[in-house]
C-alpha cells in the first residue's frame, strides 16, 4: 500500500465504523492525466448511493483539512459490485459456499484460471470444487500462488 492510502484508510475507517460500514478495497491510480482515489465500502445487505455520498462528503472534509494529496485528483466512493474482490481472510471466509474466480501467478496443472464454488479456506490454501465438462473436481490452491480472487456471479 502507498503511503497516500494507508493514511486514507486510517482517516476513512472511523467514518465507515460510525455508519457500520466496511472498508472493502481502495486504490489509487492514476488514469491518462487524472489521478483517482477509489474507496469501496460494503455492509451485510449491501450499500446504497446515498451512504456512498455521505462516506464520500465525511471524508473529502477530512482529506481537505490534512491534504495528504498534493495534487487533483478524483474522490470516487462506491460499492464494490457484485464481483467484489476477495483480499482479507474475512472476505474469504465470508464467501465459502459462493461461487469464486481464482487467477494465479503461474499455472497449476496447466491452468491459471479457475472458477468455482469455494469449500474452505486457510490463511495458506483455498479449495475449489470446479466442473470440467460434467465432472465436479476439486483444486486446491495455495495462497501465495492468488494474483486474483473475486465473486463470480453465475447465471442459470
Amino acid at each position: 500500500m502507498s503511503k497516500i492510502t494507508t493514511l486514507v484508510e486510517e482517516i476513512v475507517t472511523p467514518i465507515l465504523d460510525d455508519m457500520s460500514l466496511e472498508l472493502i478495497d481502495m486504490e489509487y491510480v492514476k488514469e491518462g492525466s487524472n489521478w483517482f482515489l477509489r474507496i469501496f465500502i460494503d455492509k451485510d445487505s449491501g450499500v446504497d448511493i446515498e451512504e456512498c455520498g455521505i462516506v464520500s462528503e465525511r471524508l473529502s472534509e477530512k482529506l481537505d483539512e490534512i491534504d495528504p494529496i498534493p495534487h487533483n485528483y478524483f474522490l470516487e466512493v462506491s460499492s464494490p459490485g457484485a464481483e467484489r474482490p476477495l483480499k482479507k481472510d474475512r472476505d474469504f471466509e465470508k464467501a465459502i459456499g459462493k461461487n469464486v474466480y481464482v487467477k494465479t501467478y503461474e499455472p497449476m496443472n496447466g491452468e491459471k484460471a479457475f472458477e468455482g464454488t469455494l469449500l474452505s479456506y486457510t490463511s495458506d490454501l483455498l479449495s475449489l470444487e470446479v466442473t470440467i465438462k460434467t465432472r465436479k473436481k476439486k483444486v486446491e490452491i495455495p495462497t501465495d500462488k492468488i494474483a486474483i480472487a473475486r465473486l463470480a456471479v453465475t447465471f442459470s
